[in-house]
Formats: C-alpha cells, structure tokens, sequence
C-alpha cells in the first residue's frame, strides 16, 4: 500500500512577511563634515559656511545620508543643521549618526508606511535569513505593528519557524 505524502507546510494559511523585499536601492553616503574643519579640529564658521557653500549637494540626489564628524572634535549642533539645509531638497533621507543609525530610520518609515490589512487574524511568519542588511530593530518594529491584528507570528522560515506570538 502506498501513502500519498502531504505537504502540511504548504497547505497551512501561512502569510509571510520579508523585510528584504522592502529594501530600498538607494545609495547610503557618509558625510564626515571634520573635512572642513580648519586643521580637522576647530569649526571655524566662516571657513565652514565657505566649504558648504562651495560643496555638490546635489550628487546626494536620492541618497540616504549619515551626518557625522569622525574625529574628536567639539561640533555646535548647528552645524549639522545647516548641512542638512544643504542636503533637504536632495536627500531621501538625513540623520546625525552613523550609518547603522540610518538604516534603523529607514527601515522605521517603511514599517510604519506598511499596509498590513492582508495580514490581519492570519498567522504570519517572519522571514529570518536576508542578503541584504537589515537592522535588527527592523523586526521589532514590525512584530510591533503586526501583533495587535494576527492570530500568530513566528521567526524564521516555513519548514522551521520559531513561535513568538499567538492571539488567545
């Protein structure tokens, strides 16, 4: 006698959610703004104001950027206000940080601009393994999110999933 074997993981009402698929192309750039500082030190406003008045803003068209001074060096926090002045009518994106910090950001406005209506009393996995880099806080962000509508959320992928969450 022969038995039919079944796919019981492919015939569950699964949905899963892959943060990968959300990740967005665009370029993330650094800036390090101890480059004009005079002698990499002291920000100096006038030479300052020359260096961003003379910088290409708009190479950062559509980029993602990092706003950071890589050296020991005391920055008013104007500074990184008027860089970012320069940087708004270009950049998609701007933070003071580093560049794990953007990613955090990034990943936050995607989360909180994601429809989840399809994943409402579903139970749902979320996709562990991803090429891309994705900030760990990303997956917090989207159990937060999806928590209060699924019956269920699990880790990882469909033939192997850690339980995290189940709706009583």
């Amino acid at each position: 006698m022969e038995e039919t074997i079944i796919n019981r993981v492919a015939k569950r009402k699964l949905k899963t959610i892959d943060l990968e698929e959300f990740y967005p192309t665009n370029k993330r750039v650094i800036i390090d703004i101890s480059n004009w500082l005079y002698e990499k030190q002291i920000l100096k406003e006038t030479l300052f104001r020359e260096h961003i008045a003379n910088h290409n803003w708009e190479q950062y068209k559509n980029n993602f950027v990092a706003l950071t001074c890589l050296v020991d060096a005391i920055i008013p926090s104007w500074a990184y206000l008027l860089v970012t002045t320069k940087l708004q009518p270009y950049a998609k994106n701007i933070v003071v940080g580093s560049l794990e910090l953007l990613e955090t950001i990034i990943f936050k406005d995607i989360v909180n601009n994601l429809d989840i209506t399809e994943y409402k009393n579903m139970p749902v996995i979320i996709k562990g393994c991803a090429n891309k880099p994705i900030p760990q806080s990303a997956y917090s962000f989207i159990i937060m999110k999806l928590q209060p509508i699924v019956k269920s959320i699990m880790f990882g992928e469909a033939c192997s999933t850690v339980p995290l969450f189940k709706n009583k």
